[in-house]
């Protein structure tokens, strides 16, 4: 696998959940603006509930137009649970683009998840102590991108994050290490519960951003445009980053800005940032 450059920026910036017993809310959930839609089978839908969001889920794929179908991701039950092979029969039946695999622990479970849905992209989502332990193999494993579910790792540590999220950072780092080392896109943050507060939104996706992390799951269409907004440069920024590389054109190699040498790690950060303002 071909590691990412500095230059290369994944797409989805957002992935939006809507729970898998509510198909009159897929459409909406597309036309929020979200870069994906996770279809969710796991979390938002009860054991009493699986086999009829299995159902309703592949039936709305089917009839999903080819673009809509390329932003859908659809979360499965986890491989220890009694779900996970009837999801799996499922979807490969349908045309899923991408499968969010829960509780990732192990390259072994990928493995089975990939031979299932062989033309579907595979997300990660780490969310235990043996998650991160295990998560340079389960990034090397063939996926997509991994995903820090930061809720149930909190609680498999027994962690209170609802003040204080410092805790999470040895697993972020972790995390945001293994996509670099793996030569996958930055990862994907956890979510934020708190749905009417813009500014917690914000502060835990620059506390994601600190540590490497490009995208965020999203729980309410209201998440999203707050989020797109923040991963956008500012206008200053922007400046910046074309007032670099009009230097670097002009003198490649040997270019001056503001009385700073122009190397190529600050020409490729300058790329980076007017790719992001397209985004």
């Amino acid at each position: 696998m071909a590691a990412m450059t500095l230059e290369s920026l994944p797409s989805a910036r957002t992935y939006l959940f809507v729970p898998g017993m509510r198909p009159e809310r897929f459409d909406k959930a597309l036309a929020s603006g979200a870069d994906r839609v996770v279809l969710d089978l796991e979390d938002a839908v009860s054991p009493d509930d699986k086999a009829s969001a299995r159902s309703a889920v592949a039936t709305w794929m089917q009839g999903a137009t080819t673009i809509d179908a390329s932003r859908i991701v659809v979360r499965i039950n986890d491989a220890a649970s009694r779900w996970f092979a009837e999801d799996l029969a499922a979807l490969a039946e349908t045309r899923a683009a991408a499968v969010l695999l829960p509780k990732a622990e192990s390259a072994a479970q990928v493995a089975e998840t990939r031979n299932a849905v062989p033309d579907a992209s595979i997300l990660a989502l780490i969310e235990s102590a043996r998650g991160v332990s295990e998560v340079d193999h389960i990034a090397a494993a063939g996926v997509q991108r991994l995903v820090f579910g930061t809720l149930d790792f909190a609680l498999d540590l027994d962690m209170d994050i609802s003040t204080d999220a410092s805790g999470l950072a040895y697993a972020a780092s972790r995390i945001a290490i293994a996509s670099r080392l793996a030569g996958l896109p930055t990862p994907v943050a956890g979510v934020t519960p708190q749905l009417d507060d813009k500014e917690r939104l914000l502060s835990d996706l620059a506390d994601a951003r600190r540590f490497g992390f490009g995208a965020k799951l999203c729980i309410h269409p209201r998440q999203v445009q707050p989020i797109h907004t923040a991963l956008r440069p500012s206008a200053h920024a922007l400046d910046w980053a074309r007032r670099v590389l009009d230097a670097d054109a002009a003198s490649p190699g040997v270019a001056r800005l503001d009385g700073r040498m122009i190397d190529r790690p600050v020409v490729l950060h300058a790329r980076r940032t007017v790719a992001l303002a397209r985004n």
